[in-house]
């Protein structure tokens, strides 16, 4: 990661911001802290998927300058809707990339899933700031991101409540004092759970986070414990840790988020009330500081803090995670493709909750470790995977 540009060290100057993603979970959070802080930040762009109804009031109500949406057939409602206003409206995969291209200060990058890599790499080139919320690009292109950041001089200020709690934990410079880091696991809504009673798990019953409140796709990674998984191979490839550096914990009170040992013993943690809000904060005002409505945490009502190590014969997905990162090449893409058909299926009630990570097993088995040096090899193997693994469905049928 680079030291900020010149320009985030001037606060007279509003900070420029472009939000891929501002009508989900962690972009309508997003929006909500820019709207609270008119004067502070200029919004360039604003791109959503398909709510275009939703993401007109978000332009007009920040006085944006573009607004795009993903879906070509949704381009009437949003221009419509944002006629008379001065705000250009524009669709489509290419509109989604000129918008990520455009010079901004600071990028919020919270298109879910494998939809968000390109817009997040275009957004990488221009080497500004990128708040990385949209963990599955790092993990299924983490060397061609990478190399990007590299050589755009960009900088990756994690989202993720547990890589942003490393993140502050490890901010006076020493990382190569670190022993080890812990990611925390809020355990899901089946921490407890028998095999048997998972076996019968409904898509309703996965998505009732008991903590967090989130997008259906994360929420179904973090019943299944993929979500933790994932974040080992981002945690690897943000920090550039060994997977034997990185330690997972259940923690279901989800109050440290984050933990980082270091050789003379001292553990640095950063704890905070369980609201995205806080980690989107902190990387929209990096390396500043900015307030935020969040409940403030109180030990004293917490009172306990409870941890223990996660089970992986109950939550194979994790152990997937591991062995795709130690695979690397291709593998990683693998893993998160297979297991995005899976949790769309489970969605879809045409396969059960514990098939979710059997799909994702046998698709890694019968694909390998192929490598993916490009983009255009990533895409190639995503598609791949995805038609692997729909392929695969009959055979894991709920």
């Amino acid at each position: 990661m680079s030291p900020p540009s010149p320009s985030l060290g001037r606060p007279e100057a509003p900070r420029t911001i472009t939000v891929l993603g501002s009508t989900g979970s962690i972009g309508t959070q997003t929006i909500e802290l820019l709207a609270a802080e008119p004067g502070r930040f200029k919004v360039r762009a604003l791109v959503a998927g398909r709510k275009a109804a939703l993401l007109a009031q978000q332009a007009i109500a920040l006085r944006a300058e573009v607004a795009v949406v993903a879906d070509a057939a949704s381009y009437a409602e949003l221009r419509d809707a944002l006629a008379g206003t001065g705000i250009e409206a524009a669709a489509g995969t290419e509109a989604v990339l000129q918008a990520a291209s455009l010079e901004a200060d600071w990028t919020m990058a919270a298109i879910t899933g494998a939809a968000g890599l390109a817009s997040t790499l275009a957004a990488i080139r221009r080497g500004a700031s990128v708040g990385l919320a949209n963990k599955e690009a790092l993990v299924c292109a983490g060397d061609v991101m990478l190399r990007a950041v590299r050589e755009a001089g960009a900088t990756l200020l994690p989202v993720d409540s547990e890589h942003n709690a490393i993140f502050q934990s490890m901010a006076d410079g020493n990382r190569g004092a670190v022993e080890k880091i812990v990611l925390t696991a809020s355990g899901g809504p089946f921490r407890t759970s028998s095999l048997e009673q998972m076996a019968r798990v409904t898509p309703e019953a996965a998505l009732r986070h008991p903590v967090w409140s989130m997008g259906a796709k994360i929420s179904i990674d973090s019943a299944t414990m993929m979500n933790k998984g994932l974040e080992v191979i981002e945690a690897a490839r943000l920090f550039d840790l060994d997977d034997s550096m990185i330690e997972v914990l259940v923690h279901p009170q989800s109050v440290i988020h984050g933990l980082v040992y270091y050789q003379d013993g001292s553990v640095l943690a950063q704890l905070g009330s369980p609201d995205m809000r806080i980690p989107i904060a902190h990387t929209l005002a990096w390396p500043r500081r900015m307030a935020t409505a969040s409940r403030r945490l109180d030990l004293a009502a917490v009172s306990r803090l409870e941890f223990s190590v996660p089970d992986l014969e109950r939550f194979p997905a994790l152990r997937l995670a591991r062995e795709a990162l130690k695979a690397g090449g291709g593998t990683p893409t693998i893993l998160n493709a297979a297991n995005e058909i899976a949790v769309e299926a489970f969605l879809q009630r045409r396969i059960g909750f514990l098939d979710i990570a059997g799909t994702v097993g046998r698709v890694l088995d019968q694909l390998g470790t192929p490598k993916a040096d490009s983009l255009d090899d990533v895409i190639m193997l995503d598609d791949l995977t995805r038609r692997t693994a729909l392929a695969a469905m009959p055979a894991c049928a709920a």
